[in-house]
């Protein structure tokens, strides 16, 4: 019997400041355990160095920092190791490239532009994630 991984991907459309947004494709994206994927995320940015991240949102489980992108260097969270998570800056796009999948990988997964704050911090958090996200798993 085959598993398969569906990863749900959640738009997540934020302003950061002037006409800086991250725009990700929504739906399903089905796989089969051990193959590969990239997810796809684009970005529009004033910033000459744009600082990126990628998070992932497991059923019933708050947001968990992935990895970060600052001027085309990658720095992956311990639990994210180098072999199965990348990314690479690629003109105005950073895809997630997730390798070996697991059933554990099944989630939400966001990419996100680094806001850059001169105001009120909170009102720039409040706008980051999307209350409303549903997550599937389907095992066949």
């Amino acid at each position: 019997m085959e598993h398969w991984l569906w990863i749900l991907l959640a738009a997540l459309f934020f302003e950061c400041k002037g006409e800086d947004k991250v725009m990700q494709p929504s739906g399903d994206v089905p796989a089969a355990e051990g193959d590969s994927v990239t997810l796809n995320c684009t970005f529009e940015t004033t910033a000459s160095s744009p600082t990126l991240f990628w998070y992932k949102q497991s059923v019933n489980s708050y947001p968990e920092y992935m990895l970060k992108l600052v001027s085309k260097k990658v720095y992956n969270a311990e639990d994210f190791p180098t072999d199965r998570f990348g990314a690479e800056l690629k003109d105005k796009s950073v895809p997630l490239k997730i390798q070996k999948l697991e059933l554990s990988d099944s989630a939400v997964y966001y990419c996100a532009l680094q806001p850059t704050v001169t105001g009120n911090s909170s009102t720039v958090d409040e706008n980051l994630w999307s209350k409303d996200n549903t997550i599937l798993l389907y095992i066949h």
